[in-house]
């Protein structure tokens, strides 16, 4: 189970590309990952075994996040909903 977000955690855990861009702009390479769900759904599980496995990796919560330091993005993927 899970699929989608296995293969978001393993992109994660891959990175992406720092790029350059013509005008000066610097976009960083980091991915990432806010994961949302149902009580019991696994997520602790997986974002522990991330911890685990990636030594650059941080993990917050909603708690220990203040309002200007986590922004989010809500997008609706047509081929999963």
């Amino acid at each position: 189970g899970h699929e989608f977000i296995k293969k978001a955690i393993l992109l994660l855990l891959l990175g992406g590309s720092e790029k350059n861009l013509p005008n000066g702009t610097h976009l960083r390479g980091d991915i990432n990952m806010m994961m949302v769900g149902d009580p019991s759904t696994a997520k602790s599980q997986m974002l522990r075994y991330v911890l685990s496995t990636a030594p650059l990796a941080i993990s917050t919560s909603g708690r220990g996040s203040s309002g200007v330091g986590l922004t989010a993005a809500i997008t609706s993927d047509p081929e999963t909903g």
